[in-house]
């Protein structure tokens, strides 16, 4: 945390002493969340060789590094490593070869940009997207080659049923605009095994919009997504209605209807603040235009009663018989109607009712951080991991099925300087099809480490 952060904090009363994780996920946890401590596998180890801290007894394996060639030969390996997935491949004897599809958040500066390749880009003057990578049982990379190109800002996503990879553009810009020749801000379907069955179509019918993640309900198809919208107003959360529910590769371009969720009396999520809050009643409100032709979405008209807002709209993820959404931070100065350091908010659809069940918060030592959670999944113990995108050090936190919060990972690779360090964000928490591999990104510079342990434990 830098020193600046803690001023802030200070300055607004709400400096304790680090960082706390209170509420429970009733379908996951029993109980109330504990504060920070050496729970979960134990303190972190500092890394003799300056890249992972992890806890004793576990070990990483750095699966790729950006600038490195990709093993097709087709470039370098591209930068700003976020989102990303694990598939279960083909089996080879006893054992099954694993996919990891990752994302790529470049935009027009990017170091080392997503290389174009026939039949799989969609703008050449895009410099997003993604690769995927083929692993052996023992964790080697077999192959590591483009999966999407010519896509912008490519952040998060989420995994489908029917096991490919959604991909979603964080932005909003037309064509004409940094050089692009098309529309940006679409998802896109990937199949991380041949991405050329899937090719480069946006998926126009779930919006154009400055997407972060989505989740898919497996039982009805629905899609949710959410909206990491950079300015006031902030983002929405969106549920995605296709017209062929039962899923499938490629059945998401038959299209469906886009729909903005509405908390009756609620404009700004931001201003609900106590753990376990409850609204029922939760509406769905078709968009006007899905494409934004002239207006963002979060700006069109949604009626006499407006639509719901929430600033930095990010993780998403499907569990029991609900849809979980992260919202790493409000910040009233940028302007939302509150001020919070990270909320974890669950949707029953079934009881069409939305409530509060994570408050991230300081409470017990500044050295500790723990704001902004970002990318988020589930453990195989049926815990969380959750990836921080904050100030000052840089963590993937696990909380256990009892509520403890304890730091998996630390982020070691100093793209500061020795006076002034800086680490960068974690991103694209996933496990293995088996759970016994942990796969997760520094965001920079761009690195996918495989981690391996006790998770027995």
């Amino acid at each position: 945390m830098s020193a600046t952060r803690r001023q802030m904090l200070a300055r607004s009363g709400a400096l304790g002493a680090g960082i706390a994780f209170s509420g429970a996920l009733s379908e996951l946890f029993a109980g109330t969340a504990a504060a920070l401590g050496h729970t979960g596998y134990g303190p972190l180890v500092p890394d003799p060789d300056g890249l992972l801290d992890l806890p004793e007894g576990f070990r990483y394996r750095v699966l790729s590094r950006e600038g490195d060639e990709l093993r097709s030969g087709e470039g370098p390996v591209p930068s700003n490593h976020d989102g990303m997935a694990a598939f279960a491949g083909a089996s080879v004897g006893r054992h099954r070869r694993v996919h990891l599809v990752r994302n790529h958040e470049n935009r027009v500066t990017a170091k080392f940009q997503v290389p174009t390749v026939e039949g799989l880009t969609y703008d050449p003057m895009g410099k997003g997207g993604c690769t995927a990578l083929t692993l052996d049982e023992r964790g080697k990379v077999l192959g590591e080659r483009v999966a999407i190109a010519g896509t912008a800002v490519n952040c998060a996503g989420g995994p489908t049923p029917w096991g490919t990879w959604l991909t979603c553009e964080e932005t909003e810009d037309k064509a004409g605009t940094n050089g692009y020749t098309k529309d940006h801000g679409f998802i896109f379907e990937v199949d991380p095994a041949d991405p050329h069955r899937t090719g480069a179509v946006p998926l126009t019918a779930m919006g154009r919009f400055q997407h972060e993640a989505i989740a898919v309900d497996p039982r009805h198809g629905i899609v949710y997504e959410t909206e990491d919208a950079f300015q006031k107003p902030f983002g929405l959360f969106y549920r995605f209605l296709p017209k062929k529910p039962e899923g499938g590769r490629g059945s998401l371009r038959a299209g469906g209807r886009l729909q903005a969720m509405r908390v009756p009396g609620v404009p700004d999520l931001s201003t609900i603040q106590e753990t376990g809050a409850t609204f029922d009643g939760i509406e769905w409100v078709d968009v006007p235009d899905p494409l934004a032709a002239q207006t963002p979405i979060r700006l069109q008209d949604f009626g006499p009663k407006g639509i719901t807002h929430a600033q930095k709209l990010e993780g998403c993820y499907w569990g029991g018989k609900s849809v979980y959404f992260v919202s790493s931070f409000a910040r009233s100065a940028e302007g939302s109607a509150a001020d919070h350091f990270g909320q974890i908010w669950r949707y029953d659809p079934g009881a069409r009712r939305l409530t509060l069940v994570i408050v991230f918060g300081p409470d017990t030592d500044v050295q500790l951080p723990g704001e902004e959670p970002d990318n988020i999944c589930l453990a195989p113990s049926g815990g969380l991991m959750v990836c921080e995108d904050g100030e000052g050090a840089q963590h993937v936190f696990g909380v256990t099925r009892r509520g403890e919060v304890y730091a998996m990972a630390r982020n070691r690779q100093n793209i500061g300087t020795p006076e002034k360090p800086e680490w960068g964000e974690f991103a694209g928490v996933t496990f293995s099809p088996d759970g016994r591999t942990m796969y997760v990104n520094c965001y920079t510079p761009g690195t996918t480490f495989a981690v391996t342990g006790p998770w027995h434990r």
